[in-house]
């Protein structure tokens, strides 16, 4: 007969595509299921996503899944689930459906009129949230909706409107409690939780026209979120961690102490370096290096800090799927194998604007430095470096808030997979670059620790983190003249792309100026 053991069905719910897995004790992701979820932008700056889709996928993927793993003789224990941090949904809870798309992370709609509310917040805010008003609000685009959407706001006063991050629309939808729940992680990501405090900034909330009463509950990271409805998944278990992709990904790829930095590629790349208990050095003194939390549990917070690059394995499905230029992302970095450098080609993956090395929501990605000898290899070479330089970016800007250096970088993700692209980070950081195996599960086994590591699975988080064991480890091959040609020249398109963006920018707020 055989010997059945148990599992954590973990569910990672990100941009691009939602997966579920079950995780057992020796950190072996297993019955892996996904489906794609598809983006919207019918015009620039706004980003949307289908709520109700993106749900019932989830639920396809968890019932794909729960089968597998009954057919494998596999108990699953426990429910815990990473998602997409600050995607925000309102819905209607007498129908369980969403009453507009949902406002995407990536979204830039409101960057003009948050950029209006900076002089008088900004500094409060960085001292307090982590960051300064930034260029997007969950909070100001429902308190919008409440004002121009009429069923939304026939739904609050009718008292059936909910609104929640991803971690909340999920959670009302699996749990029997049917409570609006976020936690620290996907909160953080909103700019109105303060750090130290584990509550919001209700006067932040209130300056942006949000009701209070519509918040989620706070709990941590690591918590009791109620039991599995049955009818819904067909099993009864309790949800004991709920976290944010990247944060549960940094979990995942064991990154847990101060000075570990990690980078996980996915829709966007994010860099987290983690700090620890304490507040980073410089916290708040950066418009995109943000302070996060890491992570909460046993009533402490982690922090970290990170920066991201909103648009890189999002980039390459373009240049694939829109342009048709290379059949997938691994034809890119087959192709890329085949050179030994781009020969001045430049790609800047800013589909969606820039963030390091300052905010410019103007400005757009860019492909420079082609001639008529550039071959196809060498434009797949210019595509991925771009990606690199843009991580190295990252890695910098980290370790200039946290005042932490970066002795090696820990990758995972789906694009983790390309050695040309982690080769690449090692040259332009200057750091080896650490790919975990299974890398591309980060997210679902950082999640699952987080659910059981307190003696459901594993003793302690430590335990739970040797289950995660190398891959392969990329050395710097530049020497240091190399690395610094190459990084000035990088720097130089960017400084270019930004003067144009100004400029664009600055001319937009002109013609605002004489319409009005």
């Amino acid at each position: 007969m055989t010997q059945r053991s148990n599992v954590i069905l973990a569910i990672d719910e990100g941009t691009s595509g939602t997966r579920a897995a079950v995780v057992a004790a020796d950190g072996h992701v297993k019955c892996l299921h996904y489906a794609a979820l598809e983006i919207h932008s019918p015009c620039p700056g706004v980003v949307e996503q289908d709520a109700d889709a993106l749900l019932a996928r989830t639920l396809s993927v968890c019932r794909a899944t729960l089968a597998q793993a009954a057919h494998e003789n596999l108990d699953v224990v426990a429910l815990a689930v990473a998602s997409q941090r600050a995607t925000a949904v309102l819905w209607d809870t007498a129908t369980g459906r969403a009453l507009v798309p949902a406002m995407v992370w990536q979204d830039t709609r409101y960057a003009a009129e948050l950029d209006q509310l900076a002089p008088a917040w900004d500094t409060a805010l960085r001292e307090t949230v982590g960051r300064p008003v930034g260029v997007r609000s969950p909070y100001l685009w429902a308190a919008r909706h409440l004002r121009d959407t009429p069923a939304v706001a026939e739904a609050l006063r009718e008292r059936r409107l909910a609104f929640g991050t991803i971690d909340t629309w999920l959670l009302w939808h699996l749990s029997t409690a049917r409570t609006c729940l976020t936690t620290p992680t996907n909160a953080t990501s909103c700019n109105a939780y303060m750090l130290t405090g584990h509550r919001y900034r209700l006067d932040w909330i209130d300056a942006l026209g949000f009701p209070r009463e519509l918040l989620p509950e706070l709990r941590q990271d690591a918590d009791d979120f109620g039991r599995t409805r049955p009818d819904v998944l067909g099993i009864d278990v309790p949800i004991l961690a709920c976290a944010g992709d990247q944060l549960a990904g940094a979990i995942g790829l064991g990154c847990l102490d101060a000075g570990q930095a990690m980078c996980l590629h996915g829709t966007g790349s994010f860099v987290d370096l983690v700090v620890g208990p304490q507040l980073p050095a410089r916290s708040g003194r950066s418009d995109s290096t943000l302070t996060m939390t890491a992570r909460r549990h046993h009533g402490v917070s982690h922090f970290s800090v990170e920066t991201f690059v909103a648009t890189t394995g999002s980039a390459l499905n373009w240049v694939c799927d829109k342009l048709g230029w290379f059949d997938n992302a691994r034809q890119i970095s087959a192709l890329a194998a085949t050179v030994t450098s781009a020969r001045g080609v430049i790609f800047i993956p800013a589909l969606t604007g820039l963030r390091v090395p300052r905010m410019q929501p103007e400005a757009r990605a860019a492909l420079a430095g082609i001639s008529l000898a550039t071959t196809r290899a060498e434009m797949a070479f210019g595509i991925l470096e771009g990606i690199a330089h843009s991580v190295a970016s990252c890695i910098e800007a980290n370790q200039d808030i946290a005042g932490v250096p970066v002795s090696a970088l820990v990758v995972g993700g789906g694009l983790s997979g390309s050695d040309a692209l982690l080769q690449m980070q090692a040259d332009l950081s200057g750091v080896p670059v650490h790919r975990m195996k299974e890398s591309d599960r980060a997210s679902l086994r950082g999640i699952a620790y987080l659910a059981g590591a307190s003696g459901l699975l594993w003793d302690s988080m430590q335990q739970a983190r040797a289950t995660a064991a190398p891959d392969a480890v990329f050395e710097p091959a530049l020497d240091a003249a190399q690395r610094a040609e190459r990084r000035a020249l990088w720097h130089a398109r960017v400084a270019s792309e930004l003067d144009h963006a100004d400029a664009r920018a600055a001319s937009q707020d002109h013609d605002c100026r004489q319409a009005h």
